[in-house]
This record gives structure tokens, sequence and C-alpha cells, in this order.
């Protein structure tokens, strides 16, 4: 598969892979975007991360604040997953195995939405689906990260 550029020039697809999870990342991001959005318009909260104030919160976890929760899950998913992008396209583009980059975003996907809807929106916001998104995440960028560095061994003279 190739494109083409200026006059003509054939240009292959360089990272076919990180482009075809683009859709699906970006799609559950709307969706985290738009919950803390719904909780803005529905309380009349344009700014600050809680709706309860310092003296309504008696630190029970039972009830989280929703403007606080959906921010957190949020903001956990644009701390991770862009690293995770980032690093797939370094691998992509030193010619990882496609098979493997696309496993591994899937599960990252997986592992990112079981965080969110598994863990943080659970019972006190502890179901099993947190630890499993944090470790499952952390884990999978570290492989990422090594398989990326094994990729370009050889420029360390390996």
């Amino acid at each position: 598969m190739s494109s083409t550029i200026g006059l003509g020039v054939p240009v292959p697809k360089m990272l076919p892979v990180t482009g075809a999870w683009t859709l699906p990342f970006t799609a559950y991001l709307l969706l985290l975007s738009n919950r803390v959005v719904y909780q803005r318009v529905k309380n009349k909260q344009w700014i600050g991360s809680q709706l309860k104030s310092d003296k309504d919160n008696t630190g029970n976890f039972d009830t989280p604040d929703p403007l606080f929760l959906n921010s957190r899950c949020h903001m956990n998913f644009l701390e991770n997953v862009p690293y995770a992008f980032i690093l797939t396209a370094v691998a992509e583009l030193n010619g990882g195995n496609r098979t493997y980059l696309n496993y591994a975003m899937g599960i990252l996907l997986a592992i990112r939405i079981g965080h969110v809807e598994l863990g943080m929106r659970g019972k006190d916001t502890l179901g099993p689906g947190r630890p499993v998104g944090q470790f499952g995440t952390q884990a999978l960028l570290g492989a990422l990260a090594v398989y990326g560095t094994y990729l370009v061994k050889g420029y360390w003279g390996y």
C-alpha cells in the first residue's frame, strides 16, 4: 500500500498499526471527555475539579464526587495512552512486527477501558479493573520500550 505525494512519487504507509488504532482510542477518549462535560453542564460547574465544596467532602468514598471521578478517568487515560502511541510508532518505524504491535494496542485499549469501567467507576472506585489497568498499562509500556530498544540494538553495537 502506498500513496502519492507531489509529482506522483509513491510513498509507503509508514504507520498503519498506529493509524489503525487512532479511531478506537479516540472514540473512547471522546466518551471520557463527554462524561466530564456532562457533569459540568448538569451542575453548572464551569471550572474546578470537584462539585462538592471542601466542607461537604467528608472523605466518604462510597459516593465519590462525580466531576472529580470523571476528570480522573479522563486524565488517567491521557497520562498513559499518548506515550503508548509514541512507543508503538517508534517500534513500527524501526521494523517492529505489526502483529505484535496490534496485539499490544488491543490489549492496551482493553485494560484502559477495564481500568475505568470495571475499576474507577466500580464500587468504592476500587473495582478489580483498577489494579489490572494500572499494572497492565505499566507492564505494556515497559514491554513496548524494551521492544523498541531491541529493534535498534545494532545502533548500540550489539
